[in-house]
């Protein structure tokens, strides 16, 4: 097949305060036209940098003028090079002959326009129609991508609509030009797994109705799986290996490649301890116990005995409803409930999993745990006292007892305030440390736990990795020393390399630590790996629960097994225990 896109041996360079810093190195590779390219690595490994090159979206103050070619054939069958192309030029090729989606869709619609505004600009610049025109057009394009009721979604605004339909819209605004190429930019990162499932089905169909290329920038090896014909993989801005999906996933060559197949949850026995990025590259070998790692290479192997035990949280009718409809005179006439007549039992040492497509009231519930959100009625007990019955004053001295690491750190951390003494704050609030120097040091063995050091401890949030800012949330929740602690989809948005870290981190420190959780998440494979016992939620109520081998390998409710069958690459899992 002839190329449509053909990148041949690009470097990049970016000024910081040393100099300039190589972040891509003679990357070449191509895409024939009517194919699904898949770029993978972790973040930092240079697959975002190599797309926006291409559309010359980096910024000209922090980039030197990149070498090598990107050759692009246009729809007239012209070649033209993107990196000497005018500014007019890519006027006129953005949008209408190679389109983005963007990985965060609010970051990238205007939030003071309506959706079908945004959508009617892009088609009325490229195709010189009228105003009336464009705006059949949209509400045809958003028809196309599935959205309900399109005419009333043309006049919202990116605010009112959920993470999926946001997505929609900036599809059908890619579409609406009938690019030749598409570049999707970890498109579903943040998605369940539900609605990622159904855009990939839709990016596919459109692909094929259209007979466009697929630029397709992930992190996540099973969604390549389903959708790629090839796959380039990055590691520190080179390709260290490139091949068709069926090469790459049956016989991987390239240790770096090899562990990022591997250090999946889905693909590890449940107990084991799971591979990192390290293991492949510095050649450790695998035993019956784990991946040689130290002395902590088996890891929990079951669910606690439950036998004996009192529960350390029992929920008992919790309800939490918020009004949806007001009266005349303020009254509310309806609620939305979140969380509605749920009761389960947590016990001492146990990891209970949370599972549920975004809105089944997961979170809701979590944040109700720790009285970040009033429960309507209902009661929860914590070994035996009702904390819903204490005033917020009575409730401090069990606030120490219960803690929550939300799903992103960054936004949990305050900016001006160095991470050694956010971490030490609560510990002075409660008066676990007697003075500063006290806290200090008790900082400092923190972050050495969670594998950070004594260097960090005057850094601020923004000079840390995705990865190290969670490592410095899971510190500060461990700070003082809770009995419980809820997880809030806090790997979520992690590479899968990182995710696999933090995994092992939580079990070492459960180990040493002793504490209970929730693990709250909408992947099913990764709360497989981590809980004992797993509850799927779905529109607030409890749908199903179980050990959880018996609730992943057999589940009993519809609404599990299709939460179960759009996990991508779930055909890549079968047999594993």
């Amino acid at each position: 097949m002839a190329a449509l896109l053909n990148i041949t041996n690009l470097e990049i360079e970016f000024k910081t305060e040393d100099g300039f810093i190589k972040a891509l190195h003679d990357v070449s590779f191509s895409i024939a036209k009517g194919e699904t390219v898949a770029v993978v690595g972790e973040s930092g490994s240079g697959k975002s940098i190599t797309a926006l090159s291409a559309l010359q979206l980096l910024p000209a103050s922090v980039t030197k003028y990149p070498l090598g070619n990107i050759s692009f054939t246009l729809k007239n069958g012209a070649e033209v090079d993107l990196l000497k192309a005018t500014q007019q030029q890519l006027q006129t090729i953005r949008g209408n002959e190679i389109a983005m989606i963007f990985q965060e869709p609010m970051t990238s619609l205007n939030p003071v326009f309506t959706c079908g505004s945004q959508v009617t600009e892009v088609i009325q610049l490229h195709q010189k129609c009228s105003k009336a025109e464009a705006e059949k057009k949209t509400i045809e394009l958003f028809e196309k991508v599935k959205l309900p009721n399109p005419q009333a979604i043309v006049q919202r605004y990116p605010h009112q609509l959920s993470g999926g339909q946001k997505q929609r819209v900036m599809i059908a605004m890619a579409m609406s030009c009938n690019p030749s190429l598409l570049i999707a930019d970890e498109p579903t990162t943040a998605l369940d797994v539900t609605v990622q499932k159904t855009i990939l089905q839709l990016i596919k169909e459109l692909q094929q109705e259209n007979g466009m290329s697929v630029l397709f920038i992930t992190h996540d090896l099973g969604v390549v799986h389903d959708i790629a014909d090839k796959v380039v993989v990055m590691y520190k801005g080179s390709i260290v290996e490139q091949g068709s999906v069926e090469d790459i996933f049956q016989q991987p060559k390239h240790p770096y490649t090899k562990a990022l197949l591997a250090c999946r949850p889905a693909l590890q026995p449940k107990g084991k301890r799971l591979p990192v990025i390290s293991d492949f590259l510095e050649e450790k070998k695998m035993t019956d116990d784990g991946w040689q790692l130290g002395e902590n290479d088996h890891l929990h192997s079951g669910q606690p005995s439950t036998a004996n035990n009192q529960p350390l949280l029992s929920i008992q009718n919790l309800n939490v409803w918020f009004p949806e409809k007001h009266s005349l005179f303020g009254k509310p006439k309806s609620f939305i409930k979140a969380v509605n007549d749920v009761s389960f039992e947590v016990f001492p040492g146990e990891t209970l999993g949370l599972v549920g497509e975004s809105g089944c009231g997961k979170t809701t519930l979590g944040r109700a745990l720790l009285r970040l959100v009033d429960a309507t009625s209902g009661s929860i007990l914590l070994n035996g006292e009702n904390i819903l019955s204490n005033s917020s004053k009575q409730f401090k001295p069990q606030r120490k007892d219960l803690q929550i690491v939300f799903q992103d750190p960054y936004s949990s951390l305050n900016p001006r305030i160095s991470i050694g003494k956010a971490i030490a704050e609560p510990m002075l609030v409660h008066g676990l440390s007697a003075n500063q120097k006290q806290a200090k040091e008790k900082v400092i063995e923190l972050l050495e736990k969670v594998n950070l050091n004594a260097s960090h401890f005057s850094r601020y949030p923004h000079e840390f990795s995705g990865g190290q800012r969670q490592r410095i949330v899971i510190a500060r929740a461990l700070a003082l020393h809770p009995s419980f602690i809820v997880w809030d989809e806090s790997v979520s948005a992690l590479d899968v390399s990182v995710q696999a870290q933090v995994l092992n981190l939580l079990n070492d420190l459960k180990k040493e630590f002793g504490f209970t959780s929730i693990f709250i998440s909408h992947d099913l494979s990764v709360v497989r790996y981590i809980s004992d016992r797993i509850i799927v939620m779905n529109k607030g109520c409890i749908e199903e629960s179980g050990l959880a081998d018996e609730i992943y390998f057999h589940p009993q409710q519809e609404y599990t097994k299709q939460l179960l069958a759009a996990i991508p690459g779930i055909s890549l899992q079968a047999g594993i225990r």
